[in-house]
């Protein structure tokens, strides 16, 4: 398969901070409508790769590539423009505006609140919203103020904002964290129905949920890539038991 093929071609990539090697010479693929989960101990470099991906960090060395087009030299706010949208692991909604307001102001048109709050929501923004609350379970808490919403709805609120942009590439950093049973189940197939169109990274330390969600996964440590497969492959890889499960 030809570099070109893929959704995302991170090759080389090195950053440090203060000397130290946070990713070193890391080279990642991933296709299109792949569905990827990164996994490693904690200072694997996990979050650091993503926010080199997203543009929050720069590189010191490398390239990244998505949907062919170099990224490395773009700002953020051209990359979320490209089509790469980013949830942190703290969700950023607005807590006293409806789920609705929330999912309108995140329409590519008003990309600042400001600008949101005064362009008329026509037919195309509603059908959008609607969609996107459809697909994140939201339809019938529209008009709930966010704030009320539980932290599972909020954590699918904010993937819903992200969905109003149609990114191609997203980036999510333990989606999962502080859900009930329930709701994890729930976001395996909301994660499962959004990467029929796109492709999705996750990183997340629960390996049940991981085995559930993941088309191939990547083991990161010490910045670099440990090991990369199928759940079954990396689970029984030596070196991963040894860093990782081991412990």
């Amino acid at each position: 398969m030809s570099n070109t093929d893929f959704a995302l071609a991170v090759e080389g990539l090195t950053v440090s901070f203060d000397g130290f090697k946070a990713i070193d010479d890391l080279s990642l693929y991933v296709d299109k409508n792949e569905l990827r989960v990164i996994i490693g101990p904690n200072g694997a470099g996990k979050t650091t790769l993503l926010d080199l991906i997203c543009g929050k960090t720069r590189a010191s060395r490398g390239s990244i590539k998505f949907n062919n087009h170099e990224l490395s030299a773009l700002p953020e706010h051209t990359r979320v423009r490209r089509g790469i949208g980013r949830k942190f692991q703290t969700p950023s909604i607005y807590e006293n505006l409806s789920v609705f307001k929330n999912l309108e102001v995140s329409y590519p048109k008003g990309r600042s609140v400001l600008g949101a709050l005064f362009f008329k929501c026509d037919e195309a923004v509603l059908g959008r919203v609607r969609k996107v609350a459809e697909e994140i379970g939201l339809a019938d808490a529209l008009y709930t103020e966010a704030g009320l919403l539980s932290h599972g709805q909020k954590q699918w609120l904010e993937i819903g904002m992200l969905l109003m942009q149609e990114p191609e590439l997203l980036m999510l950093d333990e989606p999962i964290a502080g859900m009930s049973a329930r709701e994890r189940e729930l976001t395996a197939a909301l994660l499962q129905r959004i990467c029929k169109n796109r492709s999705v990274i996750v990183i997340e330390h629960d390996m049940d949920f991981v085995k559930q969600i993941a088309h191939k996964v990547t083991v990161m440590h010490q910045g670099k890539i440990l090991a990369e497969g199928s759940m079954e492959k990396v689970q029984a890889d030596p070196r991963v038991i040894d860093v990782y499960l081991g412990h």
